[in-house]
């Protein structure tokens, strides 16, 4: 997706890609006219992910921030938000930090808020990409990607989450303080947190591990002060809930799950298998990681394969989250311009999301793999050079 190999295939790239912008963009709009995103024809938000967020906002505004985390109450003022009752819930299973983001939003109308959330985020991971990537062009190959569609369409913080990640690996290496307060911030999602500390850890970033450490108590005890410990305790008491709604009694269908658990679920395995499938293959992503930050490999391999294995590694992910696969391509682009192989894998993960899109299956860890695989590869043959030339040495 964001490499050329030569100057006129990379100008026929951006083409395409402009050409999906557009696309995106006039099928957005229309989606809008036709009232199917954003407002109803009743001009009610309809509800989605960003009902939650934005009276989750709300509620912390106005002092009751632990509502949030109460399913009833939230229930109660989501029916509120949208002018109707609705079947099922919107769940808020978010850190009383990220109350300092949808607090902002709420201030603002509802349209207003969930667009200015959509083009802000959206800004910061295109930006965030082509930094990545190191080149301008990456821009419009990552608003291209079509994983963004899951964002834009119920107005999910994916976009934020792989901005984070980028920037966090971006600068580990030239700006340590920098990385470990950002990865503070990314606490806020903190399923997508797991393998941070095991790669920096056994990359010895030891720098950065404790100024992430401070940043998240330090936001922690802010957001206490500011919305009141009640909020922290409420988070704390409502987790088993979330996890036992979520994953034990359906609350949402595997197939919608985009994790090894959403694929065993889907498949009709059991509970057990499901877990048991989790567990192991996140041990053996985080046994992975930690040999390849051990290694004297290249930095933006590492990188990759850092934002493949936090995809896979949680039970807990959806389609909205695959724009951090875009912050892997990136780092695979940056280490090295794409051979066919590689085209090739990025074109079995584009299908696999389409896969989602239209079929609702849990193809998202195959798309992952499909990157990681190339990946894997790429680190083969830099093994390979290495023990060449220490033969030749």
């Amino acid at each position: 997706m964001l490499a050329e190999r030569s100057p006129s295939s990379g100008h026929l790239a951006y083409v395409v890609a402009a050409g999906c912008i557009a696309g995106y963009a006039a099928c957005f709009v229309m989606f809008f006219a036709a009232h199917i995103w954003i407002l109803d024809s009743n001009s009610q938000p309809i509800v989605n992910d960003f009902v939650s967020f934005w009276t989750a906002g709300q509620l912390a505004l106005h002092g009751h921030a632990a509502s949030a985390y109460d399913p009833v109450l939230r229930h109660i003022a989501d029916a509120h938000v949208v002018g109707h009752e609705f079947k099922g819930y919107l769940d808020w299973a978010y850190p009383p930090t990220y109350f300092f983001v949808v607090a902002a939003l709420a201030k603002l109308p509802y349209t207003i808020a969930f667009l200015t959330w959509v083009a802000l985020s959206l800004a910061l991971y295109g930006l965030t990409a082509a930094a990545v990537a190191n080149t301008r062009g990456a821009v419009l190959i990552a608003l291209a990607a079509p994983w963004i569609l899951a964002d834009l369409q119920v107005g999910q913080n994916g976009f934020l989450t792989a901005a984070l990640v980028g920037v966090v690996l971006l600068n580990l290496e030239t700006r340590p303080v920098l990385a470990g307060i950002v990865l503070g911030l990314l606490t806020y999602k903190p399923q997508f947190g797991l393998l941070f500390p095991i790669a920096l850890a056994a990359g010895g970033y030891w720098r950065p591990i404790a100024w992430a450490s401070v940043t998240a108590c330090l936001a922690l005890a802010l957001s206490c002060l500011v919305f009141g410990g009640g909020a922290l305790v409420a988070f704390a008491h409502n987790l088993p809930f979330t996890s036992d709604t979520v994953l034990t009694q359906g609350g949402v269908s595997p197939s919608k799950l985009q994790s090894v658990w959403g694929i065993v679920r889907w498949a009709g395995g059991s509970l057990e298998a499901a877990w048991s499938a989790q567990i192991a293959f996140t041990l053996a992503t985080a046994g992975t990681i930690a040999w390849l930050w051990r290694s004297e490999l290249p930095y933006p391999l590492k990188a990759t394969s850092l934002c493949a294995g936090v995809l896979l590694a949680t039970p807990y992910a959806f389609a909205y989250d695959l724009p951090t696969l875009t912050i892997a391509i990136a780092f695979l682009y940056r280490d090295h311009r794409f051979d066919k192989y590689e085209y090739w894998a990025i074109a079995f993960s584009i299908v696999c999301f389409i896969a989602i899109l239209f079929f609702v299956l849990p193809a998202g860890p195959l798309a992952v793999a499909a990157v990681g695989i190339a990946t894997a590869r790429r680190i083969k043959r830099a093994m390979r050079a290495d023990v060449l030339a220490a033969i030749a040495g």
